[in-house]
Order: structure tokens, then C-alpha cells, then sequence
């Protein structure tokens, strides 16, 4: 029987927990219960480092929140062509996912019952409005092909980019986590660019 050590756990590895719970649970069929008997620990010393289940979740979709914002305050999202932002953009967009993927799937799974659920979805709407800004940017420029609405091009490119968290999974099957883990994600990141700007970009 596992036994309480709330002073082997941190806010971090806790949050780690939940989020591994949410996804397999679902955010609503998740109790404290469960949160504490997958972390093995009390449900007193969960809430000695938070509020409740919903703090966990808030967390959680602001980690991920935080890194996809993030992006579109780096150099090369703001200065240049836009559709050289824009293939940045994407390019980050996947490497981000694949760096968070609990966080992004956990994310990308929010069905606003909640508050938080609610900002989540709100703030995703609003980054997905910024980076049709950039599509829409390039089309007007000339740079990608205006045969298609802005839209549903974006629709498609965030499709395509939120699929991976259904089939990625870090490839640690050789017992290394490092260069061949790394390739695979350079791999994943080249392949979506090519896919993305083959179609958008003009011949």
C-alpha cells in the first residue's frame, strides 16, 4: 500500500499526475480520489498544494497556453514576410506539441464545462485568430495561393497539426531518449512544413 510522502512531492510532479489522469479519465469523470490514489498520496496533502482538481486543470491548459503564445513573440514570428512567419509559426506550433504533448492533448480536449475550460477555449480561439492573421497576410502579399478561403486553409493546417497528439508518442523504444527521439521530432516537424506549404504556398 502506497503510503503519503507529501514532502516527496512537489506542485510540478503533482501537476504531471493530473494531467496523466485527465487525459485518460476525461477532466469530468476525474475525481480527487482518483487524482490521489494515482499520485500516492492523501487527498489532504493534494490539497495542501492546491485548491482542487480545477487549479490542476487551470495549470495544466496555462502551460501549454503559455508555450503556443510564446511563439508568436519570438523574433521570427514577428519580423519578415508573413509567410515566412507563418511556416515558423507552424514549424514552433508542432515542436511545442510534441515538447508538451500531455499538456497540448489535455488542452485540445477541454469541452467548456467549466470556467477554466471556457478561458481555455476562449484563448485557443483567440491564437488560432492570430495565426489566420498571418495566412491572410500572406495571401495579400502574394506569397501563398488565394484560391482557397483563409479560414478553411487555417481549419486544415490546425487539423493537421492537432492530429499528432492522437499518434505521436516519443520514440524511446531503443532505450535512449536523446538524438533518435530528437530526429524523430525534426522529422515530424520537416513532413508537416513540406504538407503545409507545398499546398499553400504559389508555384
Amino acid at each position: 500500500m502506497t503510503t503519503a510522502r507529501r514532502d516527496t512531492y512537489t506542485p510540478e510532479t503533482l501537476l504531471s499526475v493530473a494531467v496523466q489522469v485527465f487525459i485518460e479519465r476525461g477532466y469530468d469523470g476525474t475525481s480527487m480520489e482518483h487524482l490521489s490514489k494515482a499520485a500516492g498520496i492523501s487527498k489532504s496533502s493534494i490539497y495542501h498544494h492546491v485548491a482542487g482538481k480545477e487549479e490542476l486543470l487551470r495549470r495544466a491548459v496555462s502551460r501549454a497556453l503559455d508555450e503556443l503564445f510564446g511563439i508568436l513573440d519570438e523574433e521570427h514570428a514577428r519580423v519578415g514576410s508573413a509567410a515566412g512567419r507563418l511556416e515558423y509559426v507552424v514549424r514552433r506550433m508542432v515542436e511545442v506539441l510534441m515538447a508538451e504533448l500531455p499538456y497540448v492533448t489535455l488542452l485540445l480536449r477541454v469541452r467548456g464545462n467549466t470556467d477554466t475550460e471556457r478561458w481555455a477555449l476562449e484563448r485557443r480561439r483567440e491564437f488560432d485568430h492570430r495565426v489566420a492573421a498571418l495566412l491572410k497576410d500572406a495571401a495579400a502579399e502574394g506569397d501563398v495561393r488565394a484560391d482557397v478561403e483563409v479560414r478553411l486553409a487555417t481549419r486544415l493546417v490546425f487539423g493537421m497539426i492537432n492530429s499528432i497528439v492522437e499518434w505521436y508518442r516519443p520514440d524511446a523504444a531503443d532505450g535512449r531518449a536523446g538524438a533518435g527521439e530528437r530526429e524523430g521530432e525534426r522529422e515530424v516537424v520537416d513532413a508537416v512544413a513540406r504538407l503545409v506549404f507545398g499546398g499553400l504556398r504559389k508555384g
